[in-house]
């Protein structure tokens, strides 16, 4: 077994509430770190043999199952959430008793704060970040951008298998995950509107392009957008406003969350095709994007993800805001820099939007360009603590 850097702020949340939940894509891992983690009883809600344990009379079952609990999928049995609230308040005092997993966040995090408030710990686990997989059977920074994260893509014994697993996880996302949601879109459109946003990775969110391309409104590719995000399979980088005397973007940026499943929308599934993709340099960009975010909330929970861009065109790929301190990043896919690479980050931080700035960058070298910005291969920024 791959071992998880999430492990470690799981065991300090189990020592610290007596619920944890956490949180990711299926397929990620989740239900293999608890397992590994503790020996405990574990139900798989989705499964209707382990559903109907607690469907029946669900204040019985945790009042007469041996604890700790692992529920998996727990979004799919909502009266569960009050019910853990009254089984933890009758002993209080004891942590590390019910391990919740679940892949849809927002139905999740919905029933915890109107639940589970000042009683449960999250985390959200990612599928592999670098730092767990680099040196594993001669694994590179390229295998991992290439394929993605998800333990079974990214150990796919060749490309046809890769292909597979792609093509199985998202007719399983779009015809049973968002089928079930009962919307107007068809499996097809949904396919089509992944498609799409796989084509504007990296680039600025038009909900109402979006919807002229598919023939729906505005407020439905909205709804599907919040869809993708719950899911974990979409990220909408937010702009940064900083108080400056600039006209500012205010649109977000919009990003598949996994570079494998990226690739696949793309029908990039080698590495010379996607040295020779024109999309190449957005690739990277949200590849890193999507490293660092996880590296950075599991050393520093709380920070906050946003981009910053001038309507002169000055722009920041990535700006991470620490609450006094925000680091502000710049990705180049290449193996080379020069001058123009880290302008934005000096201009970022002559006006105060940053106080540090790096260009991350495909090369082998780090060196300082000034006192307060800084040029460093990805591999040794993803192998380490966020600076």
């Amino acid at each position: 077994m791959i071992q998880r850097s999430a492990e470690r702020v799981l065991k300090a949340l189990a020592g610290q509430f007596p619920a944890v939940i956490l949180l990711g894509p299926r397929q990620c891992g989740k239900t293999t770190l608890v397992r590994h983690f503790i020996d405990a009883r574990y139900f798989d809600l989705e499964r209707p043999s382990d559903l109907q344990v607690f469907s029946g009379d669900i204040e019985y079952a945790l009042q007469n199952l041996s604890e700790p609990l692992i529920l998996d999928e727990a979004q799919t049995l909502p009266a569960l959430f009050p019910v853990i609230r009254s089984v933890i308040d009758a002993t209080r005092r004891k942590n590390g008793r019910f391990f919740l997993l679940g892949s849809v966040s927002p139905e999740l995090l919905t029933s915890i704060s109107e639940s589970l408030a000042g009683r449960v710990g999250v985390l959200e686990l990612t599928p592999f970040i670098y730092s767990e997989v680099a040196g594993r059977r001669g694994m590179k920074l390229e295998n991992l951008w290439l394929r993605g994260g998800y333990p079974d893509a990214l150990l796919a014994r060749d490309t046809a298998s890769w292909h597979a697993w792609q093509e199985s996880y998202l007719r399983t996302f779009i015809e049973r995950d968002i089928a079930r949601h009962q919307l107007n879109l068809s499996s097809v459109e949904v396919r089509r509107l992944l498609t799409m946003l796989a084509h504007s990775h990296g680039g600025l969110l038009n909900h109402s392009t979006l919807g002229r391309s598919l023939g729906y409104s505005y407020h439905t590719i909205q709804s599907m957008l919040d869809l993708f995000a719950g899911y974990f399979l979409v990220r909408r980088l937010q702009p940064f406003h900083a108080n400056v005397k600039k006209r500012l973007v205010k649109a977000s940026k919009v990003y598949l969350r996994d570079s494998g499943i990226l690739h696949y929308l793309l029908g990039i599934g080698t590495t010379e095709q996607l040295l020779t993709s024109p999309g190449r340099g957005n690739s990277f960009e949200g590849f890193m994007i999507q490293q660092i975010a996880a590296l950075e909330e599991l050393q520093r929970p709380g920070s906050a993800f946003y981009f910053y861009r001038t309507h002169s065109g000055a722009e920041i790929d990535l700006l991470i805001d620490r609450g006094s301190h925000r680091v502000g990043f710049e990705f180049k896919a290449g193996v080379a820099t020069d001058a123009d690479d880290w302008k934005h980050l000096q201009s970022g931080i002559d006006d105060d939007v940053i106080h540090r700035g790096y260009v991350v960058y495909n090369g082998t070298r780090e060196f300082p360009v000034s006192d307060k910005i800084s040029v460093i291969p990805a591999t040794q920024i993803l192998s380490g603590r966020l600076q």
